[in-house]
C-alpha cells in the first residue's frame, strides 16, 4: 500500500478514481494465515467468499469468474511436468481466455511453478490488484501453492508477485491509512 501511496498517480477506473504505482515485484517468505495485520484490519466474510472463487470451479456471486475453474484443471498438467522435469521453468499456467468478454479478464493472469532447492516456489502474476485488498489473493494463493507442494511431495518455497498496475481505490483511503499509519512514520 505504501509503494502505491507514496510512488502512484492519480487515475481513472470504472470503479472510480485510483491512484496507480509502478509495477512491482517482491517475495513473501511464508505467507501466514495468522498475519496480525490480516487479523487486526482484515475481513474475514470477504476472506471466505475470495477462498470460495480460488477452490470452486462455479462462479461465486459477485464475481464474473472462478479462478478455480481457470486453475484446477491445469494444476494436474504443471505437476506432471515437474514431476518429469523437476529443473523446469515452464510450468506455466495462464488464466486468460481468448477472446472473453473485456469486464471478464481476470486480475491474476498467470502462475508459475518451480522446484529450487528442495521447495516449490509459486510466481503469481497480476495485470492489476488493488493493494489494499489484494491479502484476499494471497491467501487462497497460499493454499493453491501447499497443494501442489503436497502432491508433489515438496516443501514451500517463497510466493513471488508481480504486479502490473497496483493501485488503491481513493474511496477506499481513510482504511488505507489507518491499516498504514504506524508505517508513515518510518522512513522509505
Amino acid at each position: 500500500m505504501r509503494h502505491v501511496w507514496t510512488e502512484g498517480a492519480l487515475a481513472d477506473d470504472d470503479r472510480g478514481p485510483v491512484m496507480e504505482g509502478p509495477s512491482v515485484l517482491f517475495e513473501i517468505a511464508e505467507v501466514r494465515r495468522d498475519d496480525p495485520i490480516v487479523e487486526r484490519f482484515g475481513d474475514a466474510e470477504r476472506l471466505a467468499l475470495y477462498r470460495r472463487k480460488f477452490s470452486q470451479d462455479t462462479v461465486v456471486e459477485p464475481f464474473k469468474y472462478s479462478y478455480g475453474a481457470r486453475i484446477k484443471g491445469q494444476l494436474r498438467w504443471a505437476a506432471d511436468l515437474l514431476r518429469v522435469k523437476p529443473y523446469s521453468k515452464s510450468a506455466w499456467i495462464s488464466l486468460t481466455m481468448p477472446g472473453e468478454p473485456y469486464d471478464c479478464v481476470p486480475c491474476l493472469i498467470g502462475l508459475a511453478f518451480r522446484i529450487r532447492e528442495g521447495a516449490l516456489v509459486m510466481t503469481a502474476t497480476f495485470r492489476s490488484q488493488n493493494a489494499f485488498t489484494s491479502y484476499l489473493n494471497y491467501l487462497p494463493l497460499a493454499d493453491v501453492q501447499a497443494g501442489m507442494a503436497s502432491d508433489l511431495g515438496l516443501v514451500l518455497g517463497p510466493m513471488r508477485v508481480f504486479v502490473d498496475v497496483p493501485h488503491l481505490y481513493l474511496a477506499d483511503s481513510t482504511q488505507v491509512l489507518r491499516v498504514m499509519r504506524p508505517c508513515l512514520s518510518r522512513p522509505l
